[in-house]
C-alpha cells in the first residue's frame, strides 16, 4: 500500500505505543496523543508526538482510539487498577465511542466504538441484556443496587458466585471476586467488606453464577459491517504469580492461537454480528467466555484493543499491520496473513506492579535501563517505554515497560522462544509469570478439542 498517514490517540493511558511504533516501522506517517500528563513520555525517541490530536485528524488517513475510557477531572482516585495495571481515570461519562462515532459521521476512517459499544464493557447488565436478545447462552447472573439484596439472595439460593462490581470502580480489578464455598458464605462476607469500604462508590455489582470449564476468549476484527475471515482464540493469565496465585493485575500474559469461524464464534460473536454492523462498530472486539461440554457462556466483552494481546495479534500477522487496519478502518475487507501455529506474550514487570506506590516505583524502577544480550529485537514490543540517546528506559508510573513475545507450530515451542528471548533481558528487579501457555499444554487444548468447540 501506498505511505498513509496514521493518527493514533491515547484518551486514558498509553496503551498502543507499540502498535504505532509498528506501522512507523513499515514505512508510514504516525503522531500519536498521549492525554495523561504522567505516560506523556512513553513512547519518546520511537514515535513522533503530538499535543493537539483533534489538531491532526484533517491529516489523519486513520485514526485509531486505545481505549473506551476518557479522562475527567477527577484522575487517578482510590487504588485499583485497569486492563494494564493502570489505576482507572474517572470522572466523565463520555468514552472514546462518543469520539469515534462523531469522526465517522465527519467522514474520518476510525479504529473505534460506540456509545453503545463502550457499555458493553462499562455495564455488564447491559452486555447480559444484548446477547440474550439475540439468542446467546449466558450465565445466570443478576444485577443488584443494594448490598442486602445481593446478599440475601445468596442466603436464599447457596452456590459459588462471581461478585462483578458495576460503575466506574467496576474497573478496579481487584474488587472482582470468584467465591470457593459451595455455600457462598464467603462472597456474603466479601460483600458486607464492600459494602464499608466501597459501597460509597459503587452504583451496584452482578452476582454470576460460578461455571467450571475452560476460560478462552473469541477475538474478532469488525470493520463495520462484517467481521474478518480469521479469528484470534485467546487465554489470559491475570493473576500475578504462576499458578494463578495473587492479586488481579489486569493481564501477565496472553497465549492464543487463530483458527475460522468455528463453532466457538458461530454461537457468540456469530449471532450479533448484524447488531455491530448496525452500530458501525470498528475494530477488535473480545468475548471471554467459560467453557464446557454443557455449552458456552460469555462471560464479559472487550469492545476495544486487549493488552498485552494487541502485541501478541501483531506479531503473528505475517502480512502488513498497518495495512491490515487501514482496510479494517476503510471497510475493505482485509484478509490478514496469520501465524499457523501457537503464540504467547510474557508481561516484564517492574516493582510496584500492579500497585501505586511512587516511593518504590522512585527507587527501584523510574528510568530504569532496558538491556538486551543481543542485537535482535524480535519479539520485543512496547509498552511504558521511552528512548533516550539509543538506550531504552522504563516510562511513565506502572512498571511495565516491554512484553516479549514467541511462536511456534506448539504451543510448547512458542513458550521455548518467548522465555528465551526473556533470557537475553536484563532489568534490575524485574519479575514476569513463567507458566503463560501451560494451561493449554496441561489439558485445555485436548478439552476444547474433545468437546467439539475447535471444528469448522
Amino acid at each position: 500500500m501506498d505511505t498513509a498517514n496514521f493518527l493514533f490517540v491515547s484518551a486514558d493511558a498509553a496503551l498502543i505505543t507499540d502498535l504505532a511504533w509498528q506501522v512507523r516501522r513499515e514505512g508510514h506517517d504516525v503522531k500519536y496523543y498521549i492525554e495523561a500528563e504522567s505516560d506523556q513520555e512513553i513512547g519518546d525517541g520511537f514515535v513522533p508526538k503530538t499535543d493537539d490530536w483533534r489538531a491532526e485528524v484533517d491529516w489523519a488517513d486513520v485514526v485509531i482510539f486505545d481505549d473506551i475510557w476518557v479522562s475527567g477531572p477527577d484522575q487517578r482516585e482510590g487504588p485499583g487498577t485497569n486492563e494494564r495495571g493502570d489505576t482507572p481515570r474517572v470522572g466523565s461519562d463520555v468514552g472514546t465511542g462518543a469520539l469515534a462515532q462523531e469522526l465517522r459521521e465527519r467522514g474520518k476512517a476510525v479504529i473505534g466504538g460506540t456509545p453503545d459499544t463502550d457499555r458493553l464493557e462499562e455495564d455488564r447488565g447491559y452486555a447480559m441484556e444484548v446477547l440474550e436478545d439475540h439468542g446467546v447462552n449466558t450465565v445466570e447472573h443478576h444485577v443488584f443496587h443494594e448490598f442486602d439484596a445481593g446478599i440475601k439472595h445468596v442466603q436464599e439460593n447457596p452456590a459459588p458466585y462471581v461478585i462483578k462490581p458495576l460503575g466506574e470502580v467496576q474497573n478496579v480489578k481487584r474488587l472482582l471476586y470468584v467465591g470457593n464455598e459451595d455455600d457462598g458464605s464467603d462472597v456474603v462476607d466479601v460483600l458486607r467488606a464492600y459494602e464499608k469500604a466501597w459501597g460509597h462508590r459503587m452504583k451496584g455489582f452482578q452476582l454470576q453464577r460460578k461455571v467450571e470449564g475452560v476460560e478462552v476468549a473469541v477475538c474478532g476484527f469488525f470493520d463495520g459491517n462484517e467481521f474478518v475471515d480469521r479469528v484470534n482464540f485467546n487465554f489470559e493469565h491475570k493473576k500475578l504469580f504462576p499458578g494463578n496465585i495473587g492479586p488481579s493485575t489486569g493481564e501477565m500474559g496472553t497465549s492464543m492461537f487463530w483458527a475460522g469461524k468455528n463453532r466457538l464464534f458461530q454461537e457468540t460473536f456469530g449471532k450479533i454480528e448484524g447488531w455491530l454492523a448496525d452500530e458501525g462498530y470498528v475494530g477488535s472486539i473480545d468475548i471471554n467466555c467459560i467453557v464446557n461440554e454443557t455449552g458456552i457462556y460469555p462471560l464479559e466483552f472487550t469492545p476495544r484493543f486487549g493488552y498485552p494481546t494487541i502485541a501478541l495479534q501483531e506479531e503473528s500477522i505475517e502480512s502488513s499491520t498497518a495495512e491490515f487496519f487501514y482496510d479494517l478502518a476503510h471497510g475493505n475487507k482485509p484478509e490478514p496473513e496469520v501465524h499457523g501455529g501457537y503464540q504467547i506474550a510474557v508481561r516484564v514487570v517492574l516493582p510496584p506492579f500492579p500497585f501505586d506506590d511512587e516511593q518504590t516505583y522512585d527507587e527501584n524502577s523510574r528510568n530504569a535501563a532496558v538491556v538486551f544480550e543481543t542485537e535482535d529485537r524480535t519479539g520485543i514490543h512496547l509498552e511504558d517505554t521511552k528512548q533516550v540517546d539509543g538506550q531504552w528506559r522504563a516510562a511513565g508510573e506502572s512498571g511495565m515497560p516491554i512484553v516479549v513475545t514467541g511462536k511456534g507450530e506448539t504451543m510448547g515451542a512458542a513458550r521455548e522462544q518467548a522465555y528465551g528471548r526473556i533470557d537475553d533481558v536484563v532489568m534490575p528487579n524485574m519479575y514476569y509469570r513463567d507458566d503463560i501457555g501451560e494451561r493449554w499444554v496441561d489439558g485445555d487444548g485436548d478439552r476444547l478439542q474433545a468437546w467439539g468447540y475447535l471444528g469448522p
